[in-house]
C-alpha cells in the first residue's frame, strides 16, 4: 500500500471506533447504522473483578453482554432468551462451566461456546464431555486477545 493510504475493515456485529471519540460501548447511547446487529453474549464467571473486566471489554467492542456469577443463574437466563455466544469459566459454584455448556447446547445447538479458564486441561480432556467446537482460552488472557477470539467465533 502506498504511504499514507489506509483501509477500512468491516466485521459482522462490530462497531468501529471513531479515532477522535471515546468508544462508549453498547450501552453508551451511540447510534448504529441500519441493519447493524449487536451480538448477544452471556458470560458466567465467578470472580467479580474478572467478570467486570470481561464485560467492559466486550461492551466496548460493541457486544450486548449479560453476566452471571455462577453457571446455574446463567443457565436459567439461557432458558429465557437466545444468545449467540456463551463465554464461561469452568470452575464455578452451583454448576460448572462444562455442564453449563452442555445444557446450553441442548437448548440451542447453534450457540457458540468459549471457555476462559485457568484449567484448560480440564476442558480439553475428552472425559469432560465439553462441546466439541468450543474454544478454550487460558487465564490470564489479554482482553484484546479475548475480543479478537470472540470476533472470530461470531464471524465464523
Amino acid at each position: 500500500m502506498p504511504e499514507g493510504a489506509g483501509f477500512t475493515r468491516y466485521l459482522p456485529g462490530i462497531r468501529l471506533m471513531d479515532p477522535g471519540k471515546k468508544n462508549r460501548g453498547a450501552r453508551g447511547g451511540d447510534h448504529h447504522p441500519a441493519g447493524w446487529k449487536m451480538a448477544k453474549i452471556i458470560l458466567a464467571e465467578d470472580d467479580n473483578d474478572m467478570r467486570r473486566f470481561l464485560v467492559k471489554a466486550l461492551q466496548n467492542a460493541g457486544y450486548d453482554v449479560i453476566s452471571f456469577d455462577n453457571g446455574l443463574s446463567a443457565y436459567q437466563r439461557l432458558r429465557e432468551e437466545p444468545f449467540e455466544l456463551l463465554l464461561t469459566d469452568i470452575v464455578m459454584p452451583e454448576m460448572d462451566g462444562i455442564e453449563l455448556a452442555r445444557r446450553a447446547c441442548e437448548l440451542d445447538p447453534d450457540i457458540k461456546i468459549m471457555f476462559i479458564t485457568g484449567f484448560a486441561a480440564v476442558a480439553l480432556n475428552a472425559d469432560a464431555a465439553a462441546p466439541k467446537n468450543a474454544k478454550v482460552l487460558s487465564k490470564p488472557v489479554h482482553l484484546r486477545e479475548l475480543v479478537n477470539e470472540v470476533h472470530k467465533m461470531l464471524a465464523a
